[in-house]
């Protein structure tokens, strides 16, 4: 079941196209542009968000990630 959310899509999608393009500009391979991402995600856990919450939220979003990832060949 899909999640609603409280942001458009169009505002979702720019966000992401902006982030894509830093990372193509620096020819930033997969590797490293999922450490970049990873540290953004920590610091906005560990400087946005009230440590009483932080693990619940680091949860939440590690199994949306997961189940988001698709199970298939492609690549």
């Amino acid at each position: 079941m899909p999640q609603s959310s409280r942001y458009s899509d169009t505002r979702v999608e720019k966000l992401l196209a902006e982030m894509a393009s830093v990372l193509e500009k620096d020819k930033a391979p997969t590797d490293l542009s999922l450490m970049v991402l990873g540290n953004m995600v920590t610091n906005l856990l560990n400087n946005s968000v009230s440590p009483a919450q932080r693990s619940t939220l680091a949860r939440s979003f590690a199994d949306a990630l997961q189940a988001s990832v698709r199970d298939d060949k492609a690549h």
